[in-house]
C-alpha cells in the first residue's frame, strides 16, 4: 500500500507542486486548503504523514500542528516561508518532526519525507518487549502509546523515537551525537538545536516538574540519561 501524505497549503500552486513531486515518487496524496479542514481529514482518514504550511487563513500552521498533537502522533513536516531560527524552533515546539523552507528543491523535500517516514515506520522494530515502565511513565511498544499515570500522552513520531532511545538504555548516558544519529540520521549529526527543543518538549509532556526531571535528566558536558529508578534523586541537576 502506498504511504498516504496529506498536503495542507492554501496556495493551489504549492498543492500542485507537492502532488506532482510526491506522486512521482510513489506516494498517495490528499490536499487540504486550511488547518480546520486538515484536522478533520486527519481524524477521519489517518494519513501516514502531513506536510503543513505555516501561513494559512483561519488557523495557521503552528496552531494546526498543536491541535493535531492533541489527538495524533502522525509525522509532520512544516513548510516555512523563512529559514529563521525562531521560525524553526516555533515549529518544533508546536510538535513538528521536521521543517523545509520555501522555496525548496524537490530533491530536498523527497529526502526529508523519506527520512521522517522511515523514522516513524522503524520505531517499532527496535523494541523487544511490549511494555516498559519508569515511575509513573508507561510505554506500550506494540501500540506506540505512552501514558503518564492514567493519562495518555500524545507524542510526535520523533518524540516517541527519542523517548524509546532512553527506554532501551536506562542508566546509560547518551551524548548529543548518539541521539541525533539514532533519531534523526547522519545529516543531523551537528544539529543540536533540534535535540534541545525535542528534549524540552518531552520533559513538558512526561515530567511532573519539567525543571526537576525524573525521566530524562542532563549530565552536564556528557549528555542525557534515563536514570535507574533506585538512583533518582530529585535534588540532582536536571
Amino acid at each position: 500500500m502506498k504511504p498516504h501524505i496529506l498536503v495542507v497549503d492554501d496556495e493551489i500552486r504549492y498543492q500542485h507542486l507537492l502532488r506532482v513531486n510526491l506522486e512521482s515518487e510513489g506516494y498517495e496524496i490528499s490536499t487540504a486548503g486550511d488547518g480546520e479542514q486538515a484536522i478533520e481529514m486527519i481524524a477521519n482518514r489517518r494519513p501516514d504523514m502531513v506536510i503543513l504550511d505555516v501561513m494559512m487563513p483561519r488557523l495557521d500552521g503552528y496552531s494546526t500542528c498543536e491541535r493535531i498533537r492533541q489527538f495524533s502522533s502522525v509525522p509532520i513536516i512544516m513548510l516555512t516561508g523563512k529559514a529563521e531560527e525562531d521560525d524553526r524552533v516555533r515549529g518544533l515546539n508546536a510538535g513538528a518532526d521536521d521543517y523545509v523552507a520555501k522555496p525548496f528543491s524537490a530533491t530536498e523535500l523527497v529526502a526529508r519525507v523519506r527520512a521522517v517516514l522511515r523514522r516513524a515506520v522503524n520505531t517499532e522494530s527496535i523494541t523487544q518487549s511490549r511494555y516498559f515502565s519508569h515511575g509513573n511513565l508507561r510505554i506500550d511498544f506494540a501500540r506506540a502509546e505512552v501514558w503518564r499515570d492514567d493519562r495518555p500522552i500524545y507524542l510526535s513520531a520523533t518524540e516517541y523515537r527519542l523517548l524509546i532511545q532512553f527506554a532501551h538504555h536506562v542508566g546509560q548516558v547518551l551524548n548529543a551525537e548518539e541521539l541525533l544519529l539514532a533519531v534523526w540520521g547522519d545529516s543531523y549529526r551537528e544539529d543540536k538545536e533540534i535535540l534541545w527543543v525535542s528534549i524540552a518538549r518531552l520533559r513538558q509532556k512526561l515530567e511532573d516538574n519539567p525543571h526537576s526531571p525524573q525521566h530524562i535528566v542532563t549530565r552536564a558536558g556528557l549528555g542525557y540519561l534515563m536514570p535507574p529508578l533506585d538512583t533518582i534523586n530529585p535534588n540532582k541537576e536536571g
